[in-house]
């Protein structure tokens, strides 16, 4: 089992930025895939980002690409996605998740593993 906890949601304004974490405890492997994705009310839950083990490849969805950077800390069993320029539509619960094994990874029924997941709300 591996648990997920991510905090750093919150309310900010358009334009603004935040920085949601995620760290993982129980039967990490530092070979898995992280992922990050959202839900906004109504809709289904969209892959945002994702980060091989090592963190030299990176995913992102076109949405994101250019504003979103995810990173990891192998060390700590944490990952993080550094969000700016944020916008009304990004609002959402922002969720990460671990895959294990091979699959795409930007279809979440390829993951294993999810947070509870947290808040951004962006005001316009």
């Amino acid at each position: 089992q591996v648990q997920l906890v991510e905090s750093g949601g919150g309310l900010v304004q358009a334009g603004g930025s935040l920085r949601l974490s995620c760290a993982a405890s129980g039967r990490t492997n530092i070979t898995y895939v992280m992922g990050w994705f959202r839900q906004a009310p109504g809709k289904e839950r969209d892959f945002v980002a994702a980060i091989n083990w090592s963190g030299a490849t990176t995913y992102y969805a076109d949405s994101v690409k250019g504003r979103f950077t995810i990173s990891r800390d192998n060390a700590k069993n944490t990952v993080y996605l550094q969000m700016n320029n944020l916008k009304p539509e990004d609002t959402a619960v922002y969720y990460c998740a671990v895959k294990r094994y091979s699959g795409s990874y930007d279809r979440s029924g390829w993951y294993d593993y999810w947070g509870q997941g947290t808040q951004v709300t962006v005001s316009s």
